[in-house]
């Protein structure tokens, strides 16, 4: 299956309602915010709406398991460690929950009473390279970038 990794890159200010709805329903209410999401009918809609506020593409396993290990929380703050991904996801470890990801097994975000479900992330090393407020295509920075995002994830993470 596909594994989207979506990373909101613009601000709060001037934000449309129907925008910033969407954008709370992704779970991306601040700047360097990013999500997991398997690719769906329903998510590619949410992703049309807020196409000009965030960047999106597929994950690569690699980068997936660098932003577990070195992004994600617990509830309360706390880094996930081997033995929380054992005892929360029932799994022998991060290699086999990225794997359960990938085959959709587990769903990252319907675990939001035991992990965050967004990983925040610095702004990239060496700064956006283009505009953020044009598309990927047309020589930007925001909408689908395919395997692109892997590179921004790993100067974000």
């Amino acid at each position: 299956m596909v594994l989207y990794a979506i990373v909101r890159i613009r601000g709060t200010a001037d934000v449309p309602h129907r925008v910033e709805y969407t954008l709370r329903l992704l779970r991306l209410v601040k700047p360097f915010h990013a999500a997991i999401y398997p690719k769906s009918p329903n998510l590619d809609g949410m992703l049309e709406v807020v196409k000009d506020w965030v960047t999106w593409g597929e994950i690569s396993r690699e980068v997936l398991r660098e932003l577990i290990t070195k992004r994600g929380r617990l509830v309360g703050g706390k880094p996930i460690s081997e033995e929380d991904v054992k005892r929360i996801f029932n799994v022998s470890g991060i290699d086999e929950l990225v794997s359960a990801l990938y085959e959709e097994r587990v769903l990252w975000h319907r675990y939001h009473s035991f992990v965050k479900p967004v990983f925040r992330l610095h702004p990239p090393r060496g700064g956006f390279k283009k505009s953020t407020k044009k598309p990927y295509s047309a020589g930007g920075e925001s909408g689908y970038r395919g395997r692109g995002i892997n590179s921004l994830l790993s100067r974000l993470i």
